[in-house]
């Protein structure tokens, strides 16, 4: 619940800045126009329980052990469910957190894009090595003109652009406002995905050599899928994945002008569906009840591959230094074949294959990215599939 005062505090201008995030995460519809993947199913109401998260202790900043309750508190944690061998195990959500209610996950979104490719791929409707403009011809000439869908995939593409979260005045800030999660300028041309997309240029080496993580690039992978599968992305999502594997809450993704999802941080789930997924690809695209979702062979190639020397010579080598990036997913490179999806403002699906664990995790965190947040979440999930 917020009050009527603190909802009038909230704009597009600040919805994604604190206090305010704590409740515009779970209430994106309200600042953002949004395309329904799923409505709520209405038996899916659960009983929410610690379970086994209640007396675990896990490493604090400071070295010494403390309750995760406590951590989750420090890291502004909405919401956290844990799953073991495909059963909840333990569940916690904030003070201020509605269970029900779908929270953004950010660029965890790059991860259900990149899984919804690979149903694409295996449905003989997108051709993985084939040139991005053999689907979204009108952005030949800009950097993704000679680029390939395994190139968006794998975030190798070429492109002169920069992942600056908090640009209030350049292209980062134009991006977002063409996506409408920013403020419109009088001074600037409102501008919508393709257009954005289609004004950005290659950088100075080539493509598939090197791993620069710009959001972009997914957000062009969605409407490859788009295209590729003849139907709206939500609609798509909807019928081949969200709905086959069980999800039972509701979902939407964020749109632009004319209508084109971002694919690359828009999507907004419950952090129970969140952890479903997460259980989906543990089990190698299969559900409880045997139906094949996504292809097993495609959740092995993204468990097994991914260009070793592209993420060395990347910019996010610091986070996995033994890891590597396959199809939107992070190999965490710690021994167990874990590997996680990763969301801005601290969105995370950790899948432990060696525990048979899955750890799904919604915040609210003030700051979209930081680097010391980040490197001690990751040792705090992994410590807590290796209890569990």
């Amino acid at each position: 619940m917020t009050s009527i005062a603190k909802r009038a505090a909230m704009s597009l201008a600040n919805w994604r800045t604190a206090p305010h995030n704590a409740w515009s995460f779970q209430h994106v519809a309200e600042f953002v126009p949004t395309a329904t993947i799923q409505t709520r199913t209405p038996d899916s109401e659960r009983t929410v329980a610690e379970g086994a998260l209640r007396e675990l202790r896990v490493p604090g900043r400071d070295g010494g052990q403390i309750p995760l309750e406590t951590h989750f508190r420090d890291s502004h944690t909405d919401g956290f469910v844990a799953l073991k061998h495909g059963a909840t195990v333990g569940e916690w959500y904030g003070d201020h957190a509605e269970p029900e209610s779908p929270h953004v996950v950010f660029s965890v979104s790059k991860s259900i894009t990149a899984v919804l490719a690979g149903i694409a791929a295996a449905d003989g409707r997108l051709d993985v090595s084939a040139p991005v403009t053999a689907y979204v011809p009108e952005i030949t000439g800009s950097a993704y003109g000679d680029a390939t869908v395994r190139d968006l995939l794998d975030m190798v593409v070429s492109v002169d652009f920069d992942e600056a979260y908090l640009d209030a005045d350049g292209a980062f800030d134009r991006y977002r406002r063409a996506m409408l999660w920013n403020p419109a300028r009088p001074d600037q041309p409102e501008e919508n995905m393709v257009g954005f997309l289609s004004t950005l240029r290659k950088a100075g080496h080539q493509h598939g050599v090197r791993f620069h993580y710009v959001s972009p690039n997914t957000d062009m992978l969605g409407l490859v899928v788009e295209r590729a599968a003849g139907m709206r992305f939500p609609t798509y999502l909807a019928e081949r994945l969200w709905g086959p594997m069980g999800a039972t809450g509701s979902a939407y993704v964020t749109v632009d002008r004319a209508g084109s999802s971002r694919a690359a941080g828009g999507i907004c789930i419950t952090v129970a569906d969140l952890a479903r997924l997460g259980q989906l690809i543990l089990d190698g695209g299969r559900t409880a009840d045997g139906a094949q979702v996504v292809p097993a062979a495609w959740i092995e190639d993204i468990r097994t591959k991914g260009d070793r020397q592209a993420w060395v010579d990347g910019n996010f080598f610091y986070m996995f230094p033994d890891g590597r990036y396959r199809s939107c997913w992070y190999d965490v490179g710690d021994g167990r074949g874990s590997f996680c999806a990763i969301g801005i403002h601290g969105q995370w699906l950790w899948v432990d294959p060696t525990s048979r664990v899955v750890l799904a995790k919604t915040s609210s965190l003030p700051e979209p990215s930081d680097d010391p947040t980040a490197l001690h979440e990751i040792k705090v999930l992994g410590e807590i599939a290796r209890t569990l």
